[in-house]
C-alpha cells in the first residue's frame, strides 16, 4: 500500500546531505519532530520544526541519553495505520503519527578507532537512535526509515520523483538496510566488550559492499565488503578483482615484515621474488632476478617511494598491481602510460591479527602469524656467521609467506629458488633447487629454510649436496637427531627455531 508521508522525525550525527532533504519535506507540507543539535541545524534552515519534547512534555535528561525514548515516540511510529485498536489509542493519548524517521547511530566505530578512553567510547552506545529505527523498521508497513547517511541521496530522490509517496516495496528495502545498519552497530559494539572474554559466537560484521566483475573464477559472483580507503588511494587503474585482492593482501603482510628498501612479487599469493638491498631500484633487480618467469603478471610491492629510475624498469615487465607508499611524479607519468595498470598508493602497514576461513558448515578462527622464532638454537656442527645469520632470519621470514609445503633459498637476502605448494618436502626442496639452476644461481653460500621439520634426513643432504651449508627449520620431527647428526658431521649450520609456519 502507498502511503503519502504527512510528518517526519529527523535526529541525526551527521548532518552533511541533510539539509536539501528537510528543505523538500517543508516544500511539500510535511511536518517535522526534531531534537537537541538537528533541531537546530532545521530551525537555523529557517524551517518550522517541532520539538520531541513540546510533544512528550520531558526535556532531554540524563546529558543527552534520554530524549525520544517516550511511548508519544514510539507510539506515532509503531502503530498500525489499519487497526483500529490501535488508532483508538492514538486518539485517546493524542500521539502524532510519524511516516517518516530519518536517524543515524553515533559513531562507535570512529571513536574506538581515535582513543582509548573507555568513558568516551561508552558514551558512543547508541540506545535511542537503535530504538527509533528498529521501531520504524518492525513497522515498515507504514513507516519510512533511512538509517544511513549513504541513502540521503536515494530518500531525495525518493521525495523528489514520487512527491513523497512511499510504496511498500519501498519501505521493506529501507527496513532491511536499517536491520542490517543495527545489526552492524551491535557486532562493532560486541567485539569491543568481548575483546578479552570468550565469546560463545562468532560475530564480524563489514561494511563498504563493493561488487566486484567476479570472484576467483569468471562464473563466480563475488564482493568485497571492507574499506579499502582506509588503506590505499587508487592512482591509476581498472578496479581490482577479486583475484587482485588475494594477492594484495598477501603484499601487504610480507612487505609489512622489512625495514629496510625491499621489494616482493607475488603470484596467486606466494612470494615469486623478493629481496632487500641499498636502495629501492636495486631491491627491484634482485627481486625480479629471482624468478623473472614468474613475475609475468604479477603483484608488486614495495616499502620504498617510487622513482622515475625504477618506475622505468619496472615499466619493461607486464604486471598487474604495484603498491608503494609513495610516488614521485615523473615516475607515475611512466607508469600511467598504460590505463589498466593499478597502481596503488599504500598509506599505512597492514598485517592482519586474526585470520577466519569458512570451513564446513561453520568459521575456523587463529591468530595471524607474526612470530617468527622462539629461539635460536644452533644445532650444528658450527655458529652461523654474521652473513649466514642476516640470510637465514629473512629466509625464515620468506617461507612464512609461501604455501605448505614450502622451502625458500636465500642468498645475500634474495630469494633465489623456492618450492611451495608440494605434497611432500623433499618434493618442495626438489622445486626450490631447479627453480635456482634455471636462472643460473649459484647455491654456494647460500641457506635453506623449511616451514616445517624435515621428516628425515634427506633434505639436509640434498641440501648439502647441491652447495648450501646452512638451514634454519622449527624441528620437533621425532627423527631429528638424524639430520642433526648429519650436519653436524658435515660442518653444516643448523638452526631451530620450535616456530612452524604451515600455510594453507
Amino acid at each position: 500500500m502507498d502511503r503519502k508521508i504527512h510528518s517526519a522525525l529527523i535526529s541525526v550525527f551527521y548532518k552533511d546531505g541533510l539539509e536539501p532533504i528537510v528543505r523538500k519535506l517543508n516544500e511539500q507540507g510535511v511536518t517535522i519532530y526534531s531534537t537537541g543539535g538537528t533541531q537546530s541545524f532545521i530551525e537555523e534552515l529557517g524551517i518550522p520544526c517541532t520539538s520531541v519534547e513540546s510533544v512528550t512534555g520531558y526535556p532531554s535528561i540524563l546529558g543527552g541519553r534520554v530524549k525520544t525514548l517516550h511511548p508519544k515516540v514510539f507510539g506515532g511510529i509503531l502503530a498500525r495505520r489499519d487497526l483500529e485498536a490501535d488508532q483508538n489509542h492514538i486518539k485517546e493519548y493524542e500521539i502524532p503519527l510519524l511516516d517518516l524517521v530519518v536517524v543515524d547511530l553515533y559513531p562507535f566505530e570512529e571513536t574506538v578507532k581515535q582513543t582509548t578512553d573507555e568513558k568516551a567510547i561508552v558514551e558512543k552506545v547508541d540506545i535511542g537512535g537503535v530504538s527509533l529505527i528498529r521501531a520504524a523498521g518492525k513497522n515498515f508497513k507504514d513507516v519510512c526509515i533511512v538509517a544511513s547517511r549513504d541513502q540521503y541521496g536515494e530518500l531525495l530522490e525518493l521525495l523528489t520523483t514520487k512527491n513523497g509517496i512511499t510504496t511498500l516495496t519501498d519501505r521493506k528495502h529501507y527496513a532491511a538496510a536499517a536491520f542490517a545498519e543495527c545489526a552492524h552497530y551491535d557486532v562493532a559494539i560486541a567485539e569491543y566488550f568481548n575483546r578479552d572474554a570468550k565469546q560463545k559466537q562468532f560475530q564480524l560484521s563489514f561494511g563498504h559492499k563493493q561488487s566486484l566483475r567476479y570472484g576467483e573464477n569468471p562464473h563466480q559472483h563475488a564482493s568485497f565488503y571492507g574499506d579499502l580507503d582506509e588503506l590505499f588511494e587508487k592512482l591509476n587503474g581498472k578496479e581490482l578483482s577479486y583475484n587482485n585482492l588475494v594477492d594484495v593482501d598477501a603484499a601487504c603482510q610480507i612487505i609489512s615484515e622489512f625495514k629496510d628498501p625491499a621489494f616482493a612479487i607475488i603470484k596467486h599469493t606466494n612470494v615469486c621474488g623478493v629481496a632487500v638491498r641499498d636502495n629501492v631500484t636495486h631491491a627491484w633487480e634482485a627481486a625480479l632476478a629471482g624468478d623473472p618467469e614468474s613475475a609475468f603478471g604479477g603483484v608488486l610491492v614495495t616499502n620504498q617511494t617510487i622513482t622515475a629510475d625504477v618506475a622505468s624498469k619496472i615499466n619493461e615487465l607486464f604486471f598487474e598491481i604495484l603498491l608503494a607508499p609513495g610516488y614521485d611524479e615523473d615516475a607515475l607519468a611512466i607508469l600511467k602510460g598504460k590505463k589498466n595498470r593499478i597502481l596503488l598508493l599504500q598509506k599505512k602497514d597492514f598485517y592482519p591479527v586474526k585470520e577466519y576461513k569458512r570451513i564446513l558448515n561453520g568459521i575456523l578462527v587463529q591468530d595471524a602469524d607474526t612470530q617468527n622464532f622462539a629461539q635460536w638454537k644452533e644445532a650444528g656442527a658450527r655458529p652461523a656467521t654474521e652473513a649466514e645469520k642476516a640470510d637465514l632470519l629473512f629466509a625464515n621470514i620468506v617461507c612464512k609467506h609461501l604455501k605448505s609445503n614450502a622451502i625458500a633459498i636465500i642468498k645475500d637476502k634474495q630469494l633465489i629458488g623456492k618450492g611451495c605448494g608440494q605434497t611432500s618436502r623433499i618434493d618442495a626442496l626438489r622445486m626450490a633447487l631447479d627453480k635456482s639452476k634455471q636462472f643460473g644461481f649459484s647455491l654456494n653460500g647460500a641457506v635453506l629454510a623449511s616451514d616445517a621439520f624435515f621428516p628425515f634426513d634427506d633434505c639436509v643432504r640434498m641440501s648439502k649436496e647441491a652447495g648450501i651449508n646452512a638451514v634454519i627449520q622449527p624441528g620437533g620431527s621425532v627423527r631429528d637427531a638424524d639430520s642433526i647428526k648429519y650436519c653436524q658431521e658435515n660442518d653444516m649450520v643448523m638452526v631451530i627455531t620450535e616456530v612452524r609456519h604451515f600455510k594453507h
